[in-house]
């Protein structure tokens, strides 16, 4: 889809403050636009997430939000500052690069401490910082091990504990679980998870089912452009439409129409899926399926499954190539 048939999609930025802001920007590499007239806003204490498929624009957004490269035109503001401003943001804005290595042959606590003192702490800072940020991602046994006998997970968390030093405002990751076996990616999630509401998150990521379960607002690009920007609830319709899945009966569309507050009823025959949307100003989802339930068992329709919205990743296929 191009971006000018996602012009109904935008949605209302927060209105609380915006730890993140940006504005009308652009990238190119030569004759290469790879970010255009990006616009959007991270709500301070938000998990954020970055979606969209390869050749989406993530990466170059990111490593902009980072201060890796400089936009083509436009501005990005990172707490009020350029994301460049290194002194300025020094100690509050952590960042965990995709492919981040550590040096094979430095103990593990003497490598974080080091990027600690970068922050300009002293050498007893650092080291109290380091220790901390370390016993964080349950790697506090790690202080005198080499980088290089560390395992890709634990490596991965060492990454996460200097993205951590000094209890910074803004944590920005790229692919935090990426080529994690699915019981590190779970610890990963959960430290993660563990820094709701003690700073700004931004993640960048693939796997849409970890960026529903973690975020709770997000940016969908495609082809360099946004296409949906909002709250997970919001880009997911979770707090506005109801699915309902039915075994073999009864599907009494006409009376579901008739609950107050829906506004419309679609049912797929194939999927043997009702879908109800309504005004979330009017009854929230909770209400709506309490209503919707009692219809349905009135009429001898028989519920398999029911659930808010649809999938982040549905939502993702319907707004992109």
């Amino acid at each position: 889809m191009s971006p000018e048939q996602h012009d109904n999609v935008k949605i209302a930025a927060p209105l609380i403050p915006s730890a993140i802001s940006v504005q009308s920007v652009f990238k190119s590499f030569g004759n290469v636009a790879a970010v255009k007239d990006l616009s959007f806003e991270v709500p301070e204490g938000s998990v954020f997430g970055l979606i969209g498929p390869n050749g989406a624009g993530k990466t170059t957004t990111f490593s902009m939000l980072a201060g890796y490269l400089a936009p083509t035109r436009g501005l990005i503001s990172v707490l009020d500052h350029d994301p460049d401003a290194v002194e300025a943001l020094k100690g509050r804005v952590g960042v965990l690069p995709q492919d981040a290595l550590l040096p094979p042959g430095e103990q593990v606590g003497a490598y974080v401490s080091f990027l600690a003192e970068l922050q300009g702490m002293t050498h007893s800072a650092a080291q109290n910082a380091a220790r901390a940020a370390l016993a964080e991602v349950e790697g506090a046994d790690w202080w005198n091990r080499r980088c290089g006998t560390l395992s890709h997970g634990m490596a991965k968390r060492v990454g996460l504990a200097q993205a951590f030093l000094g209890e910074p405002r803004v944590v920005l990751l790229d692919e935090p679980t990426a080529g994690l076996d699915p019981r590190v990616a779970y610890g990963v999630r959960r430290i993660i998870g563990a820094r709701k509401g003690r700073c700004t998150l931004v993640i960048s990521s693939h796997n849409l089912q970890e960026l529903e379960a973690i975020c709770d607002h997000a940016a969908i690009l495609d082809h360099g452009s946004v296409v949906a920007h909002g709250s997970m609830a919001e880009l997911t319709a979770s707090s506005s439409e109801i699915r309902f899945e039915l075994a073999a009966g009864p599907v009494p569309e006409d009376a579901v129409r008739g609950i107050e507050a829906v506004t419309t009823v679609t049912f797929d025959g194939s999927a043997r899926e009702l879908v109800v949307t309504f005004d979330r100003t009017a009854v929230d989802a909770e209400e709506m399926i309490r209503r919707a339930c009692s219809v349905l068992y009135h009429h001898q329709a028989r519920i398999s499954s029911i659930s808010k919205g649809r999938r982040l990743e549905q939502r993702v296929m319907e707004l992109t190539e």
